[in-house]
């Protein structure tokens, strides 16, 4: 339980009086003072599934970057291929440090060239690391070739996800969100004011990600409010994401951990571009493989894994668990779980130890929700 002192000197988004007017519980994450929840966990969470849920995400960090080598420099310091992007089109990605391991989980933004030959770019990192990643970008890019500014105090982040919801924003754009494809996204305008709209998310829904102005920020807030859309906290963004199998940084990756042990090998693209930080770790466990993996976990009864729990196997410890939960949407307990790769194939029984005792559990396929009627990229 944090202190007055320390919840004192907490960060507030430029939403936060409008969480108290709708009197949500708040609670202390990465250095901010959110909303953990409004109504209540299982009735955002359902609202997701269902209908239409929004978050705000003003915490989270959000970078612009323009430069004639924008790309080529970016190149060096992720996995991902991002000369494969055309304007308009999101990469989720990891910046990587020299052993491999995840500085943080990114989006990159490719906005295009400008009229002056400038290639352009956003980038959304997450709200704790947002100064280390700041840090990290300008030690590593050559600022005489990129121009990079950090917007994350004067916009507002608005994450509006569901079935719904992409009918009920579009009463508030001026352009056509039909078009867009999942990870894409548009320069509109939204309530007569420019805006930044992405077709992603962190619920495994479709919906969007809004970048306004502050004013323009409160007024889509309210008006999405009015619409029927469900205020959510983080509580149940992290049962939707978790549920959808989406690693949250800190917990389930780190600067320990590599996209290939955490299952974003995906995100790895060796045979398509040059040399990277982090390539030799990257190839070296390409070539001989990984000795852990992360893992889906249903627990077979009614007890919950959370985070920090042992792992065993034949009575010992293998491993441990990342993230867990009671699913809402599936109606038992999941959870994403560190363990040795000859112990991560689907079907594999395991126990988790809770308060002492152990409690059986078997590997399933990720993610363990997935929407039915998802957008294609």
């Amino acid at each position: 339980m944090a202190t007055p002192e320390e919840i004192a000197s907490l960060a507030r988004t430029p939403l936060y009086s409008l969480a108290q007017e709708l009197k949500a519980r708040l609670t202390s994450f990465g250095g901010w003072e959110m909303p953990v929840q409004f109504v209540g966990i299982s009735k955002e969470h359902e609202a997701v599934r269902n209908a239409a849920g929004m978050f705000d995400i003003s915490h989270m960090g959000k970078f612009t970057l323009q430069g004639k080598n924008l790309i080529s420099q970016l190149q060096t310091l992720v996995p991902s291929d991002l000369n494969r992007l055309q304007p308009g089109q999101a990469q989720y990605t990891v910046l990587l440090n020299p052993q491999g391991g995840i500085i943080d989980d990114i989006i990159f933004y490719y906005q295009g060239e400008d009229t002056s030959g400038e290639q352009r770019g956003v980038a959304i990192v997450n709200a704790a690391t947002t100064n280390k990643d700041k840090t990290w970008l300008l030690q590593n890019l050559s600022t005489n070739e990129v121009k990079f500014q950090d917007l994350s105090p004067e916009k507002v982040l608005i994450a509006v996800q569901g079935p719904k919801a992409t009918s009920i924003l579009q009463s508030f754009v001026a352009e056509d969100l039909t078009p867009i494809k999942a990870f894409g996204f548009l320069e509109g305008t939204v309530l007569g004011k420019p805006a930044f709209l992405a077709r992603t998310g962190y619920t495994g829904e479709d919906g969007f990600e809004v970048m306004v102005d502050l004013e323009v920020g409160l007024q889509l807030w309210q008006s999405l409010y009015n619409a029927g859309v469900v205020p959510c906290g983080l509580g149940a963004r992290d049962t939707l994401r978790l549920e959808a199998a989406m690693a949250l940084y800190s917990q389930d990756i780190d600067d320990t951990t590599t996209p290939l042990e955490a299952g974003l090998g995906w995100l790895v693209h060796l045979d398509t571009k040059g040399d990277f930080i982090g390539r030799s770790v990257l190839e070296q466990q390409k070539s001989v493989g990984v000795s852990r993996r992360l893992v889906g976990l249903q627990m077979l009864g009614r007890n919950i894994a959370r985070h920090g729990y042992q792992v065993l196997s034949t009575g010992k410890v293998v491993g441990e668990v990342t993230s867990g939960t009671l699913s809402p949407t599936l109606g038992y307990p999941i959870a994403l779980a560190y363990v040795p790769t000859q112990l991560a194939t689907v079907g594999q029984q395991l126990f988790v130890d809770i308060r002492g005792k152990a409690y059986p559990a078997v590997v399933v396929k990720r993610p363990f929700y997935r929407a039915k009627n998802r957008v294609a990229n």
